[in-house]
C-alpha cells in the first residue's frame, strides 16, 4: 500500500531524517520518504504487517502532529 501522509511540525532536514527514521523502523514499511516544503510523508508499506494507525503512532511518538487530512 502506498499512503500520503501530511505532518505539522516538520521545519528542517532534521526533522525529515527523524520521522523517516521512526517509519522505516515498522516492521512491514519498505519505503518512507517526507517532501519538506510540503510537510508530506509519501509512505510504502504491506498492511498485513503494519496499520497505519502504527505508522501514524511512530510520527506522533517522534513529536510530530499528523493532519486529519490525508490522502491516499
Amino acid at each position: 500500500m502506498t499512503r500520503e501522509i501530511y505532518i505539522e511540525g516538520m521545519t528542517c532536514g532534521h526533522c525529515k531524517m527523524a520521522v523517516e527514521k521512526s517509519v522505516k523502523s515498522q516492521e512491514g514499511v519498505s519505503e518512507a520518504a517526507v517532501d519538506l516544503p510540503s510537510k508530506k510523508l509519501t509512505v510504502e508499506y504491506d498492511g498485513l504487517e503494519v496499520t497505519l494507525a502504527r505508522i501514524i503512532g511512530a510520527i506522533e511518538d517522534t513529536g510530530y502532529t499528523v493532519k486529519k487530512k490525508a490522502a491516499s
